[in-house]
């Protein structure tokens, strides 16, 4: 007689896959446009600060458009597979966890306005600090590398092509993010900003740091 995890295997198993890598596709979808939302801000802080209006009246859509664009590319590709392993889910779990913990760590001594970066379109946001303290004394931006472990995590436990080119583009205009986001802050918090971020690096923790 068959086992249940065999019987489990083969017939639920083929049906979850496919709602599985979908669910995985849209969060990295999500996950790949962060840094094209932040590269409509940072480049044109004064801009936004200048307007009466919300900015994110328009900054909300405009990401959403993101999404459609970056959804519309990559959805030939969301079944196409490097590989299929079950084992690949495990190392996918170490990713995950490792996000999950970043995540909450982050947040610490950081409202929610600040981390949706009203500080930066906000000229008259009240909370004008640098915070170097906690997981901040070990890595400048937690916040992406939170994202950049969950993107990672989906891309290994499903090992799907289209997964693994939107963490790579999440990379490349990540690093152009990161620049321009930090030329912004050194501008408000001048060198304040350019020691700390001598002495704390922006994404990879040092070994010496963990």
């Amino acid at each position: 007689m068959r086992s249940a995890a065999s019987v489990f295997a083969q017939t639920r198993l083929p049906v979850m896959l496919p709602i599985l890598h979908l669910l995985a596709w849209l969060a990295c979808v999500v996950y790949s446009t962060v840094p094209g939302l932040w590269l409509a801000i940072h480049p044109f802080a004064e801009y936004w600060r200048s307007r009466r209006r919300n900015p994110y009246l328009v900054l909300v859509p405009l990401w959403i458009a993101m999404w459609v664009v970056v959804g519309a590319i990559t959805w030939p590709w969301r079944e196409v597979l490097l590989y299929t392993s079950w084992w690949s889910w495990l190392p996918a779990a170490f990713w995950f966890g490792c996000g999950l913990w970043i995540y909450p760590h982050a947040k610490k001594n950081f409202t929610g306005a600040q981390l949706g970066g009203l500080a930066e379109i906000r000229p008259d946001y009240p909370d004008q600090r640098l915070i170097t303290s906690g997981i901040r004394s070990r890595v400048r931006h937690p916040v992406y590398l939170g994202h950049l472990c969950e993107m990672l995590a989906w891309s290994i436990g499903t090992g799907l092509v289209a997964l693994y080119a939107l963490t790579a583009f999440a990379l490349i205009t990540g690093a152009i993010m990161i620049r321009m986001e930090e030329a912004e802050l050194e501008q408000r918090f001048g060198e304040e900003y350019r020691t700390y971020r001598n002495s704390v690096p922006a994404i990879l923790p040092r070994l010496n740091c963990l």
